[in-house]
């Protein structure tokens, strides 16, 4: 017996399908809505140390986009795409000889792919320029939640690049 449906027609029935299952698929995983970068942020010059890292968790939560890829408080399990920052000041002490936990994790920022953490690929955009694009005030505040994350934060609104051990 011949088979009543042309070849074409269940080609096309296949590929919409096809199409079909993958867009309800597509559908079922979690977006994180990703806005565009908001105007730069004013630090007080007499805001404390808590007082920046208070604002560094909301830039790092928001338009610094840290926690697009990295986690704080998962842990070191597998599947992260980026380390964990949770104790991240404690860990940056003991990275490279002669770079205190600040100088580490500021250079880590400037220039993502000098110190790659052993299990991690390269990848971290430099924050400092465009798509993310913060300023050299909100990058400090940055630091200062870095350091709370395991220490006492030290950045004041008056630390310079110069301190941080970036030229």
């Amino acid at each position: 017996m011949k088979d009543l449906i042309p070849i074409p027609i269940k080609i096309a029935a296949l590929v919409l399908g096809s199409t079909a299952l993958y867009t309800y698929i597509g559908q079922l995983v979690p977006q994180k809505e990703v806005l565009p970068p908001a105007a730069a942020i004013e630090i007080d010059a007499d805001a404390s140390p808590a007082d920046l890292a208070v604002l560094g968790a909301e830039i790092a939560n928001g338009k610094g986009l840290c926690l697009t890829c990295h986690t704080v408080g998962q842990g070191s399990s597998a599947g992260l795409r980026f380390p964990d920052l949770d104790g991240i000041a404690k860990r940056a002490e003991t990275r490279i000889e002669g770079l205190g936990a600040l100088q580490y994790m500021a250079h880590s920022i400037y220039f993502p792919d000098d110190f790659i953490v052993e299990g991690f690929n390269p990848g971290m955009p430099k924050i400092n320029k465009p798509p993310i694009g913060l300023t050299d005030q909100e990058i400090l505040t940055v630091l200062a939640y870095l350091e709370s994350l395991g220490g006492t934060p030290t950045v004041t609104p008056s630390t310079t690049l110069a301190d941080l051990g970036i030229e």
